[in-house]
């Protein structure tokens, strides 16, 4: 009678795949990632979490007759970062997964989960 055993292993290695899934969250959460738009015009740096962490904008992108312009850029390079976080997460993730995180980051949402994370909080929904 080995199930008893097999059962023993595959609770194991479950519990290994998990440890090192917990890991890899953590070390995205504290990696940063940047965006960047207009030829580096604005920047923005955010953690493989999605937290924004800094914006900066050359006084050259600022044009008070062009609110609109300025607005496309910060917006294009968040999706450029939000992008580079996904990128990071599927590096990270989909090795302990087999692959499994489904080609990137969910549209509109966090890259490493679907869910923005609160404070203190690991935003892999359904991952763990």
């Amino acid at each position: 009678m080995t199930q008893p055993q097999d059962m023993q292993e595959l609770i194991r290695q479950a519990a290994e795949v998990q440890a090192a899934l917990q890991q890899a969250q953590m070390e995205l959460l504290q990696t940063e990632v940047t965006g960047t738009a207009g030829g580096e015009l604005v920047t923005v740096t955010m953690t493989g979490g999605a937290e924004i962490t800094d914006i900066k904008i050359k006084p050259e992108a600022v044009d008070a007759d062009d609110i609109e312009s300025l607005q496309d850029l910060i917006l294009a390079a968040y999706r450029d970062a939000h992008n580079q976080a996904g990128k990071l997460a599927e590096e990270k993730i989909a090795p302990l997964t087999g692959g499994a995180m489904g080609g990137g980051a969910p549209q509109g949402g966090n890259p490493v989960g679907g869910q923005q994370a609160g404070p203190g909080e690991i935003p892999f929904g359904g991952i763990i």
